[in-house]
């Protein structure tokens, strides 16, 4: 599909009010829109409980390089996307690459529930109250923030992503 015949979705109208409308249209066509983190915003803490692990901090990872993947159980996007993170981080663990997926307002039962469905073994985090999500801007799903090896939040992707495409390998790469 072309970018002109693209429709106009809300995000399409304010991306091009605020000056931002050819790449915010090209990405959107791709299902997603991928942003730098805003200059000067400071990279939120993270702190979470493990679902069937130990709490991790982002402190934990210092000298890694960090993709956080916001999602829910009932987000259809997030479970497509979840095996193409499960690949990413098997082929770029060795190199540095961390991926935590964090589960947002979910009960136990609701995670047990998409495990049985769909196994993964990506670490998931719980964010009970929604406060992480809402911290690090994750208001829809899916939504990834990749943060660099010196703990600097770097960019944020929204909507479904292959990360196995060349775009998103490249993305990844590239900080590595």
């Amino acid at each position: 599909m072309s970018n002109a015949t693209v429709p106009l979705t809300r995000r399409s109208v304010i991306a091009l009010g605020a000056g931002a409308a050819l790449p915010a249209l090209a990405q959107e066509s791709k299902g997603f829109l991928r942003r730098p983190w805003p200059k000067g915003q400071a990279t939120p803490p993270l702190d979470l409980p493990g679902y069937d692990g130990p709490r991790w901090k982002l402190g934990d990872a210092h000298g890694k390089l960090v993709l956080l993947n916001f999602w829910a159980t009932w987000c259809e996007p997030c479970r497509d996307e979840m095996p193409t993170l499960e690949l990413l981080a098997t082929l770029y663990e060795k190199q540095g690459l961390v991926i935590m997926a964090v589960n947002q307002r979910e009960t136990d039962a609701a995670i047990k529930r998409f495990m049985d469905q769909m196994p993964i073994s990506l670490p998931i985090l719980r964010d009970a109250d929604g406060l992480t999500s809402r911290a690090w801007g994750a208001r829809a799903f899916p939504t990834s923030v990749v943060v660099g090896r010196d703990g600097q939040a770097r960019f944020t992707v929204v909507g479904q992503v292959d990360w196995n495409g060349p775009e998103a390998r490249q993305w990844i790469a590239t900080l590595l």
